[in-house]
């Protein structure tokens, strides 16, 4: 009897991960980010102006119950900021590969559904540039040093909801660093992006 079910086992599997395959949708994604670095630095916080990026890449929709489903993703996404002072305006423009894990719940018709939508995301750091009034476009340095600009790292929260109309869904979304991105930790600061996002999702060829 443990022979036979040794050699059925791998069947089962097949045909299990098979029926997940049918079921598993692919979708791409684009859209504009209106992002913004908080900075506190010493107590003082400052007031940064939003930076506009794009943000696009690809997810799965793996379903996990009725109108529930989970959505890995793997998004390049610009973030940034402006700060300015009297004399002087900086800014910072990081480039992410972002990886959401997000768990989305639709209600209403096969045509029309509103879907909600939340989950961690796991952030790297892969470009982007400086820029100091006066100067020249510099590459952000990441790393942990006193000559670093930002931590490579960020850890997050994303949000949103939005109209799923005919499997295009249009949505808004809110994503805010859980971690301080700062790597002057020594000297008090704290940095976090935070991202109010306009995204249109849709599917990549047709579902099996």
């Amino acid at each position: 009897m443990k022979a036979k079910f040794k050699y059925l086992l791998p069947f089962l599997f097949l045909a299990f991960f098979s029926d997940l395959s049918a079921q598993m949708g692919f979708r791409s994604i684009i859209g504009l980010n209106f992002a913004t670095i908080s900075l506190t630095s010493e107590g003082k916080t400052s007031s940064p102006k939003n930076s506009t990026g794009i943000n696009f890449g690809g997810s799965l929709e793996l379903p996990l119950a009725r109108n529930l489903y989970f959505e890995p993703a793997l998004i390049f996404s610009a973030k940034g900021s402006v700060y300015r002072t009297d004399s002087t305006e900086y800014s910072i423009s990081p480039i992410y590969v972002e990886v959401p894990l997000i768990l989305s719940y639709s209600f209403g018709w096969d045509a029309f559904k509103v879907t909600i939508f939340a989950g961690p995301y796991f952030a790297c750091g892969v470009g982007g540039n400086t820029l100091m009034t006066g100067g020249q476009f510099q590459n952000i340095n990441y790393g942990w040093g006193e000559n670093d600009d930002l931590k490579r790292f960020d850890i997050g929260l994303k949000l949103g909801g939005g109209f799923n109309i005919k499997g295009f869904l249009i949505c808004a979304q809110y994503g805010s660093s859980l971690t301080n991105i700062s790597p002057n930790a020594k000297v008090n600061t704290e940095m976090k992006n935070k991202v109010i996002g306009i995204t249109l999702i849709s599917p990549f060829g047709e579902r099996r």
